[in-house]
């Protein structure tokens, strides 16, 4: 047998619970002292009126169990403008559920309102971004892309949704690293191409995002400035050492165009001629050492005892008074020839800041997570001001280079750490802070 419903089983109660009354009703009716013409027309009424109250006591539940079930049905659908009525005014058990159906909906029209209005900003944004974005599913098939893609691949969104990675030649940065940069020439445009490779979830399954991004452009921006800031450095360089030897060349051979010749032309000569010499020597110097800036190698990491060569490159500065305080006993993957040049010049920076005022210098060095961090502290007057300290051949120090500074930054950065320098919170002086990678 089917089961009965929920409606069925309410009206058989009802039914049930009349029953004895309506019994007892014709049972008296039967026995009383009644024709038969009143038995019946009595018996029917009282039939007729419990069948009537179980029907509408079925319907009494029912109906409103329909309608919730007409407003549930909506909120699947996605029309959360439906509401139910008489869902305030009364504080029964019904109401109460009516009301929360009516707040759930409102909660879900706003939160709809909400997701729609952030697609949409996320949409837009993806069009006016100057970069390509791709969504793969788990099977390698698009199914997302930016206006930068359409444009980089020379086709449209709906020729390439849904086609698989190897068919628009994007299979090869699907794997292997996350982060890459590659030259490589695509449909739209050729160049050189950052790729950036990441993983979501959609409807529970992986997805992957590929965004690639065309460095060319950056890259020939930044070519640009640093040219011109060579090429300004170099003209500044230049003029400071032909100026006057330009002007000197003049004078000796105005001198030598006397006749007869000054009785002291020989000491003229000799001292214009050793003026030009000394230009040409701060000039060679000058070259000599961008030339080393510029051909500085890729570091071959070895392991390096740190303690030790900190206290070496402390004993080649006999000019100051140098302390260097303990610390942890550890060894680094570096490149010890450049780690020592890096040390010598910052040690030496350090002696020519603290030697006028008679200081001294202090090293030391401690871990920081997974970072060795070398300080090198002098109690000089300190820095009067830091936008140029890695500015290239730019030096406060008479006859300073220039590059010492920048030659260990480019140390720190090729070993995968930096370089900063700042005044002393606790007094005068400056402090610099070498930080290389450290795996214990």
């Amino acid at each position: 047998m089917k089961r009965l419903t929920h409606e069925r089983r309410v009206q058989m109660l009802a039914l049930a619970s009349g029953l004895p009354a309506v019994a007892l009703v014709l049972w008296e009716l039967g026995t009383g002292p009644y024709s038969p013409k009143v038995v019946w027309t009595a018996g029917l009424a009282v039939v007729g009126c419990w069948l009537g109250f179980a029907s509408a006591t079925r319907e009494k539940v029912a109906s409103p169990l329909r309608t919730i079930s007409t407003l549930l049905e909506a909120l699947r659908e996605g029309d959360y403008s439906v509401r139910a009525k008489g869902a305030a005014g009364s504080e029964d058990a019904l109401t109460d559920v009516m009301h929360q159906v009516n707040a759930m909906s409102s909660t879900l029209r706003a939160q709809r309102l909400g997701a729609l209005e952030a697609t949409t900003l996320l949409r837009k944004v993806m069009e006016e971004i100057d970069v390509a974005i791709f969504a793969f599913d788990e099977s390698q098939r698009l199914k997302l892309v930016n206006r930068s893609a359409e444009r980089l691949l020379a086709q449209p969104e709906e020729r390439m949704l849904d086609l698989p990675a190897a068919r628009l030649g994007l299979d090869e940065f699907l794997g292997g690293q996350a982060e890459q940069t590659v030259q490589r020439a695509f449909p739209g445009a050729t160049g050189r191409w950052g790729i950036s490779r990441s993983s979501f979830r959609e409807g529970g399954l992986p997805h992957q995002l590929l965004v690639i991004t065309d460095l060319t452009r950056p890259l020939r921006e930044e070519e640009l400035l640093a040219w011109q800031r060579l090429v300004r450095v170099l003209g500044h360089e230049l003029n400071n050492s032909l100026a006057p030897i330009k002007s000197i060349a003049g004078s000796l051979e105005t001198l030598l165009k006397r006749d007869p010749l000054a009785g002291d032309w020989k000491e003229d000569a000799l001292r214009g001629l050793s003026v030009i010499g000394s230009r040409a020597e701060s000039l060679a110097r000058f070259i000599g050492a961008y030339a080393t800036l510029a051909r500085l190698p890729r570091p071959v990491p070895a392991a390096v005892h740190v303690a030790e060569h900190i206290r070496r490159a402390a004993a080649m500065e006999p000019r100051v008074r140098i302390t260097v305080e303990d610390g942890p006993d550890v060894i680094v993957s570096a490149d010890s020839d450049q780690l020592d040049q890096a040390l010598i010049n910052l040690i030496r920076n350090a002696t020519d800041a603290a030697l006028p005022e008679g200081g001294s210098v202090t090293l030391r060095w401690r871990i920081e997570r997974w970072l060795l961090v070398i300080e090198v502290e002098d109690n000089g007057p300190g820095l009067a001001a830091t936008a140029n300290l890695f500015v290239p051949f730019f030096t406060t120090k008479p006859g300073g280079s220039g590059i010492g500074l920048v030659l260990c930054r480019q140390i720190a950065e090729a070993h995968g750490g930096d370089l900063t320098l700042a005044n002393r919170e606790n007094g005068p002086g400056c402090v610099a802070r070498l930080r290389l990678p450290y795996n214990a």
